[in-house]
């Protein structure tokens, strides 16, 4: 039998007890929680944290694919019916020749409730102005925006009530910020503009009102909502012209793998198909760079 250097026994004694007691510490239940601490609100579903090295491996990946490819791997995966939002949350604008209206990326997730404040009567403008400020400032404001980065998705949980929440001028700072897209399960304003500034929106309907009077924002990257299924910080999500899809972040390769495979087929049979009817090729039958 061969033996071990003293060092690399110990080294190998050392790893085996660090699997183990990951497995024990894994093993165990969580702690009940206390009574004060479900008083005070407490949220059951945890978020994980990604650096943003694995967050660009995963979306790697996915470059490229659509969401029915997408579809097709959470089929393969067992996950049939999960991740696919209402077909009601669609994009605003699409763009069928190089699909800059496409979305791949990872959600930074947020939710926005309906207020239970009294609505503002008849005011000056300048005493107007210092509470629509300090409605922005102290109940609505935008605590996810340290979170978006290169690569990211805002994903917005709201009720369909008539509020732009989202508008040509943040979305613009969320870009900057490296988002890549905006989902939400409500309105957006200002859409004329959005538009004409290629951010990709998929949304429910146009909405017109301010968030002031309206909306406060209750959590940032929890859990949420939107178009009828979960969303959860770290996920992936992919959007076109058929809607928009979550794959959960656990299953996100096995989902990818088997949607390149769907896709690079697909492409494959279309581009025959295009040099028999003489079309000209468009990037939706070039392989993926």
């Amino acid at each position: 039998m061969k033996t071990l250097a003293p060092g690399k026994s110990a080294s190998l004694g050392v790893a085996l007890l660090l699997s183990v007691s990951r497995v024990i510490v894994s093993a165990q239940p969580a702690p009940e929680p206390t009574l004060e601490e479900l008083r005070k609100g407490k949220h059951f579903i945890p978020t994980d944290v990604y650096p943003e090295s694995e967050d660009a491996r995963i979306l790697r990946l996915f470059k490229g694919l659509r969401v029915a490819d997408v579809s097709d791997g959470m089929d393969k995966a067992g996950l049939a019916h999960v991740g696919r939002m209402d077909p009601e949350i669609r994009p605003l604008w699409k763009d069928v020749r190089t699909f800059r209206h496409r979305i791949v990326g990872v959600a930074v997730t947020a939710r926005y409730v309906p207020t239970q404040q009294p609505a503002t009567g008849p005011q000056s403008t300048e005493v107007f102005d210092r509470w629509m400020g300090a409605w922005y400032r102290d109940r609505s404001s935008e605590p996810f925006v340290p979170l978006l980065r290169p690569g990211t998705v805002l994903v917005i949980e709201e009720q369909g009530h008539d509020v732009g929440s989202i508008g040509s001028n943040n979305i613009l700072v969320w870009k900057q910020r490296g988002c890549v897209g905006v989902v939400s399960s409500a309105t957006a304003r200002d859409t004329d503009e959005i538009e004409a500034q290629g951010v990709p929106l998929y949304f429910r309907r146009p909405g017109r009102g301010i968030r002031p009077g309206r909306n406060e924002i209750e959590s940032v990257n929890a859990p949420i909502v939107c178009g009828g299924v979960l969303v959860r910080p770290g996920d992936i999500i992919v959007a076109d012209g058929d809607g928009v899809i979550v794959v959960p972040r656990a299953r996100a390769e096995e989902v990818a793998a088997y949607a390149r495979t769907t896709l690079e087929q697909d492409q494959a049979a279309r581009r025959k198909l295009y040099e028999a009817l003489g079309i000209p090729k468009d990037p939706s039958v070039e392989p993926t760079p």
